[in-house]
């Protein structure tokens, strides 16, 4: 009787609620960076507008953690980490850079891979991270020595551009945070009673940002700025590193409560968020390029807000479905073993 071929293992299964999560993360990021161009004159939607940027990249920045536990610098380790982050990030750093040269005539025609635009900040943030990870690993109290990093990145205008260090130093808590998790935190995220407090939470958050609209410079929310560099006293960035870091972390936890943990229609699509994060950004850049937002200055209307956000979702997610990852799999999950030695896999 001939033997039977060895049975392979079965892949892994992936967790509908990370999907989930993933997903609508990437749609509020998308509906976010739509409201950018047409919200000016309204205080409502910079009041929207500043509660999904207090947490909707801190979401995704400490799911991107969880998932980077493993991370050890091992010889596949690290392949992936340059297939998956590394290359994506000089493709679409270059991919932006001549879209904004060509479709805005723009007069500065040089490439820079050290000066991240636009939406490539995150992937050479997560490629940072991702190689100090065994660093966090390895400390006793991982957490608040990142805050202190992320303080006193606030107030320390002699960073520069390079690499976007600043989003880098000051998104790196949240980073570390995910690091930490476990899925029996998740657990306790999910339970109903938070569930229910989610609910005041964001309506005290949005009472709170409608008051703070006129007040407040959205320069504190994208953390690429040191407070100096925003006209502010130099303590106040420290004092808004910690605010903003318990906001972000409060409204997470109500975020991360409210998403679905069975299997939905839009699961699938939290596999391809890297793709609907990395092109949302041509379409809404090119939208201004176009002058779309200058002729159709309706869209600051109410209705138009609500047209620009359900246009932002429906474009993002088309993004993500699986036939677009087929499409960009060469260059955002590209094999390139012809790089690496044939043993670097199995070290």
């Amino acid at each position: 009787m001939p033997n039977k071929p060895p049975a392979t293992a079965p892949a892994k299964r992936r967790d509908a609620y990370f999907d989930n999560v993933k997903y609508l993360a990437i749609v509020l990021v998308a509906v976010a960076h739509s409201w950018e161009p047409v919200m000016d004159g309204s205080r409502t939607a910079r009041a929207l507008y500043m509660v999904a940027y207090t947490f909707h990249m801190p979401a995704f920045i400490i799911v991107s953690g969880y998932f980077s536990r493993s991370f050890d610098m091992s010889a596949a380790k690290v392949k992936r980490l340059i297939t998956g982050v590394a290359v994506p990030y000089v493709v679409f750093e270059t991919a932006y850079s001549l879209f904004k040269r060509y479709a805005d005539d723009s007069a500065d025609p040089s490439i820079s891979l050290l000066d991240p635009w636009y939406l490539t900040w995150f992937l050479i943030a997560l490629f940072v991270w991702r190689l100090t990870t065994p660093l966090w690993q390895s400390l006793r109290h991982p957490l608040p020595v990142a805050l202190v990093i992320a303080m006193l990145a606030s107030f320390s205008p002699t960073i520069g551009d390079d690499l976007d260090l600043q989003r880098v130093l000051q998104f790196l808590p949240f980073f570390v945070l995910g690091l930490r998790l476990r899925p029996e935190h998740f657990e306790l995220v999910r339970r109903r009673e938070v569930r229910m407090l989610a609910l005041p939470l964001f309506a005290g958050a949005l009472a709170f940002a409608y008051w703070a609209a006129p007040r407040m410079q959205l320069g504190w929310f994208y953390r690429s700025n040191s407070a100096q560099e925003m006209g502010a006293p130099w303590w106040s960035g420290a004092v808004m590193t910690l605010a903003l870091f318990g906001c972000a972390l409060l409204l997470t936890i109500g975020f991360l409560a409210w998403v679905p943990r069975r299997r939905m229609w839009f699961t699938v699509l939290g596999a391809g968020t890297i793709c609907g994060y990395l092109l949302h950004g041509f379409l809404i850049k090119g939208a201004g390029y176009a002058g779309v937002f200058d002729v159709c200055d309706w869209l600051a209307a109410p209705a138009g807000l609500v047209l620009v956000s359900l246009v932002a979702a429906a474009a993002v997610t088309l993004m993500c479905t699986p036939p677009v990852r087929r499409v960009l799999r060469p260059v955002t999950e590209p094999d390139m073993d012809w790089a690496f030695r044939r043993d670097s896999a199995r070290l």
